[in-house]
């Protein structure tokens, strides 16, 4: 019951239905345009399709997917003129497409060169979407198969990359358009020199790099990583170099596709939803250029409102005006002077990058890392170093003996680097750190403690960390005249000029964010500016008939403006600190986030000391006065909560992933999911929230501000939060819906104190339909629930990588693929006073970590 999109399916008139037929053609055998080819387990089709009458191809396409979708082509660049063409095995045993008016040759695969007989050649369409042309009836010798000619697209099981003994290259070229399956501008095609890379090519130009293998994926891919849905297999021998992924569950369609517009794209069909869903892809963001920053320098989007590009550690720009005009191509050099050979030089460490161009690097895979770096220290021509394989403990060795290109920094995942520095340059700053001040991101310059060269001196240790000292004091220092300046504004009552200074300040966090799927383009994404008369007239002077609500950010009124419209006004309390973080947040983020989960945002008010934020209206109010209402409960029967589950799931997802600049919510509950006329669901109340760039998934703060009940035990306990905080609290949201009962009440002392625990004990026991609802009486799918059960349970286990993501869970939810078993969940509690906690409401919360304790869920 996912929520249904109508699809416009745009397929000329011409083409015939599907129709039965068998699965292999044999020598004279003809397939004619409007035959076809069905693989044995119905996945896929061969036949004669095409987008003009014109322009008839031969290609494989899902034959259960509503939505043409082809995968394979034939004559791309040779299209039937008419329905006239027929596909057949010719006198000399090769596949070849004809057509039949002129009796001319288009296509042919040209593999049956050296043939003693023809008549036993049998092509199959096989399940997995692979054509194969065999040497013989009984379909064992393998003469050809498309699988070894892909076109726009990869496969399950489908390898891309080169056999060393035979120089076959697979890789995937573009279509030229939509509607036009010839080849396009873009290649992307794995090369062996150096350390074998991926390299995604417009025309003769690279345009992106995956970076090399590190043993787990690609390093300048990490969302490219095995999990319970895919798998990866590399292969690097004296044979082969190749990569192929798998679907651990074999019913859902999976496809990796090079469009016409050069993204790369993993793809998996939902049949909820009839359409197919992205996973990840590849170019996003500047960074991904291939080059972007030049020669000698790393580019670090993190550095928000800053130039992305920076010069690595000893090396200065090239030139100068260029780098201060933000055009970083010419890259950096080695600054003047800098004694970088036998002169007690060592190396500075770059965590989480994706290492440089191997192209001319050199790999020794028997080396260690210590070994590594002895090697490169030993030759003053050696720039750098790496490991080869991060999975095997730093086994083998990679070294760089010139220009260090194409380094582009990640928070997490990829791999560490190891660039040569002088002895000066030991302990200097080498990275650019996002640091939270005040539950603010403010980006400071901090230097690496962590790691030095076997070379470095307690002189350079001293030396930073009077670095960082000097950078704390500048932190305090910028806060304090930012807060005299706030409290001046206020005093001269300049409320216009602090309203347009917090959003110039955070508009350049905001200015790259990117939406896709959900967006709604035609609604302008800039925020109006709402006079105070005009909201006082709307919501009666805010008169008490007019609140719906009230929190410790201040209160919420209705209002109706002049046009008719109507509106929900947040008026901030004043003496509220959370208030005024508030408003910085929810003005930057929501007010350019257009998404159909998303709360609306129209505009601001700030004036004569008011500070008001206006929203779309939301007649039902919030999700809690229903799920934990008796008799409003039952207003939502499983097949709306069902739509409600999937649609808050789609509104994170966009959140953490399908905006550039991810977000991570952090106060993600019931009370915060607001319903329209139709009930579906919107995610609000952003105050909380925290900006990431693209590829940053986690971070750190000493405040730890949020609702009990749904805070993941990381983020309790030590202040770490991450996309993952979010999918606990969705998991926990989720339970909620389910059963209709808060996290930390609890029914009767046979039960778990919380929730999470007795939907986990039922869980194990097998009665796990006992914690369903019992306003739902029988009106409901029994395995669709357990199926949100149990993505519930995976959702809130105790570890961050246990637990999916967002991507995953929508996934899950709308496909019937198996599930791996939850792990336990964990609570979180005051050490202080447990009692009154368990047996309170949730309640916001700004607090240190120091007072919180975890307690794994364990049953009774």
């Amino acid at each position: 019951m996912c929520q249904k999109k109508e699809l416009l399916i745009v397929f000329v008139s011409f083409l015939v239905p599907f129709c039965t037929s068998i699965d292999t053609i044999s020598f004279n055998q003809s397939l004619k345009d409007g035959d076809l080819l069905v693989s044995s387990g119905k996945s896929f089709v061969l036949g004669f399709f095409g987008y003009s009458p014109d322009k008839r191809y031969v290609g494989i396409w899902y034959k259960n997917v509503p939505e043409l979708t082809v995968v394979w082509v034939a004559n791309r660049d040779n299209p039937i003129n008419g329905t006239s063409g027929i596909l057949t095995i010719d006198s000399t045993g090769n596949l070849v497409i004809l057509d039949a008016k002129t009796n001319v040759s288009v296509w042919s695969t040209n593999a049956s060169s050296a043939r003693k007989r023809a008549d036993t050649n049998t092509a199959k369409l096989e399940d997995s979407g692979n054509f194969v042309l065999f040497q013989d009836s009984k379909l064992e010798v393998i003469e050809w198969q498309s699988f070894d000619y892909p076109t726009n697209t990869l496969l399950p099981s489908m390898k891309y990359g080169i056999n060393k003994r035979t120089g076959l290259n697979r890789f995937l070229t573009s279509w030229k358009s939509l509607n036009d399956p010839g080849t396009g501008e873009y290649r992307y095609t794995m090369e062996l020199n150096g350390t074998p890379q991926v390299f995604l090519y417009k025309n003769s130009s690279r345009i992106w790099r995956t970076g090399s293998w590190t043993g787990h994926g690609w390093s300048g891919v990490p969302e490219m990583s095995p999990n319970f849905i895919f798998s990866l297999s590399y292969v690097d021998n004296d044979t082969e170099v190749s990569m192929t992924y798998g679907i651990h569950d074999t019913s859902i369609s999976s496809r990796m596709v090079l469009n016409e517009s050069g993204i790369v794209n993993r793809l998996t069909w939902q049949e909820g939803e009839k359409k197919w869903v992205q996973f990840w892809f590849d170019p996003k963001d500047l960074c991904d250029s291939y080059e972007h920053c030049g020669a000698f320098s790393n580019c670090n989007l993190f550095n928000l409102g800053e130039f992305e590009c920076s010069c690595l550690p000893g090396y200065e720009p090239k030139l100068s005006r260029q780098w201060y005009l933000r055009d970083g191509s010419h890259g950096c050099l080695r600054k003047k002077d800098e004694k970088v050979c036998n002169s007690s030089e060592g190396f500075a460490m770059m965590s989480h990058v994706k290492i440089p161009d191997t192209g001319a690097a050199q790999m020794n895979k028997s080396m260690g890392l210590k070994e590594c770096e002895e090697l490169c220290l030993k030759n003053c021509s050696c720039t750098a170093y790496a490991s080869a394989n991060i999975s095997a403990g730093e086994s083998g060795c990679i070294t760089w003996y010139g220009e260090l290109r194409d380094i582009k920094q990640f928070t997490d995942g990829a791999q560490d680097f190891y660039i040569r520095v002088s002895a000066s340059d030991l302990g200097k700053e080498v990275n650019q750190y996002i640091v939270n001040v005040q539950d603010d991101l403010f980006l400071v310059s901090s230097s690496t403690l962590s790691q030095f060269s076997k070379n470095s001196s307690r002189h350079n240790r001293k030396r930073t960390i009077e670095i960082l000292v000097g950078s704390s004091a500048a932190i305090i220092l910028a806060l304090s005249l930012a807060c005299c300046l706030v409290i001046k504004t206020r005093r001269n009552g300049k409320d216009l000029i602090l309203y347009h200074a917090l959003v110039k300040y955070f508009q350049k966090r905001s200015e790259s964010l990117a939406s896709y799927e959900g967006m709604d383009e035609s609604k302008h994404a800039e925020i109006s500016i709402f006079d105070l008369s005009t909201i006082t007239n709307a919501t009666d002077k805010f008169s008490d008939a007019n609140k719906l609500g009230e929190g410790g950010f201040g209160s919420v009124y209705k209002g109706h403006l002049t046009d008719g419209q109507v509106i929900a006004v947040k008026r901030l309390s004043v003496t509220s600190g959370q208030g005024t973080q508030e408003f910085k947040n929810e003005v930057t983020l929501i007010a350019r986030l257009q998404h159909r989960n998303l709360v609306r945002l129209l505009g601001c008010c700030v004036q004569q000391g008011e500070k008001m934020l206006v929203y779309e209206y939301m007649p039902n109010k919030s999700l809690d006065s229903f799920i934990f209402d008796k008799t409003k409960g039952s207003l939502l029967d499983w097949g709306k909560r069902f739509e409600i589950i999937h649609g808050i799931a789609r509104g994170i997802l966009y959140l953490h992933q399908d905006s550039r600049l991810r977000i991570i919510h952090r106060d993600l509950k019931a009370s915060n999911v607001l319903l329209d006329a139709s009930m579906q669901p919107k995610i609000s109340d952003f105050g909380m929230a925290r900006i990431f760039g693209g590829d940053q998934t986690e971070a750190n703060t000493n405040r730890v501000v949020g609702t009990y009940g749904y805070m993941s035990p990381e983020y309790a306990m030590v202040g770490h939060f991450s996309t993952k905080s979010d999918v606990f609290s969705y998991g926990v949201l989720c339970l909620e819906i389910i059963t209709g009962r808060k996290n930390n009440s609890h029914n009767d002392q046979e039960r778990s104190q919380h929730l999470v625990g007795y939907v986990w004990d039922s869980w194990k026991d097998e009665r796990a339909l006992d914690v369903v609802d019992p306003l739902f009486g029988d009106s409901y799918e029994a395995s669709e629930v357990l199926r949100c059960i149990h993505i519930g349970l995976l959702c809130v286990q105790s570890f961050a990588n246990d637990r999916p993501t967002m991507s995953e869970v929508v996934f899950m939810l709308c496909n019937k693929t198996n599930l791996p078993y939850p792990k336990e969940p964990g609570l979180i509690f005051r050490s202080e006073n447990y009692s009154s906690v368990k047996n309170s409401s949730s309640a916001s919360i700004g607090t240190s970590v120091n007072d919180l304790s975890i307690t794994t869920v364990y049953g009774r």
